[in-house]
């Protein structure tokens, strides 16, 4: 009897260590279509559908292809922005190690982003990167402002590119980057080297406070 109970216990247990292994295994194949949040998905090979994962179940994504965003709260940020556009201070600024990030090879088209994605290729978002760290590299479009913590490309807004460190052309009303090297053209440009109308530039490596 001991012997029976001996072997069922044995045999439940590899089920359940089975089980387990065949849903890890399943989170990482590729999908051709997905949705974020979710627990069983980490790879996509075509279009990701993301509304917004809570930091602290936060499960990071690798696509390859498209990452679509469609939180409606970004429709309603940029008239509240405009009145305080500025990233996290030194203090609250945290780096996201890459592996605990989104990864989009290709296009991010968003209303708003607000989970930790490196970007390569092209990013469209209406309300930028808000409350979360981002990086892009490539081009970042938006209708009214671009936020990120790293740009390495171009970034384009009619009203204003905010970032930590940028690589590249900073183009739109009012431009901002503390670590900047790269050239910056608009009615204000301001970076760690000096603040011009028009047009602003710094190639040399900038000297940490």
């Amino acid at each position: 009897m001991k012997t029976r109970i001996l072997l069922i216990a044995v045999l439940l247990f590899n089920s359940l260590v089975y089980a387990s292994d065949s849903i890890k295994v399943d989170s990482l194949k590729p999908r051709l279509i997905a949705a974020s949040p979710s627990k069983n998905v980490r790879n996509v090979n075509g279009l990701l559908f993301k509304y917004f994962d809570e930091e602290e179940h936060f499960k990071p994504k690798k696509v390859n292809g498209l990452g679509m965003g469609f939180n409606f709260l970004g429709v309603f940020l940029p008239p509240l922005m405009l009145f305080n556009l500025s990233l996290p201070s030194n203090d609250d600024y945290v780096i996201v190690p890459r592996e605990k990030m989104n990864m989009i090879n290709g296009l991010q088209l968003s209303l708003i982003n607000m989970e930790p994605t490196v970007t390569n290729g092209l990013e469209i978002n209406v309300s930028s990167n808000v409350n979360t760290y981002a990086v892009t590299n490539g081009m970042a479009v938006s209708p009214f402002f671009n936020l990120h913590h790293e740009i390495k490309g171009v970034s384009v807004a009619p009203l204003a590119n905010i970032g930590h460190r940028c690589r590249g052309i900073q183009i739109g009303l009012y431009n901002k980057c503390d670590d900047f090297r790269g050239i910056q053209i608009g009615g204000w440009n301001e970076n760690g080297k000096r603040k011009l109308p028009l047009i602003n530039w710094n190639f040399k490596k900038q000297k940490r406070k």
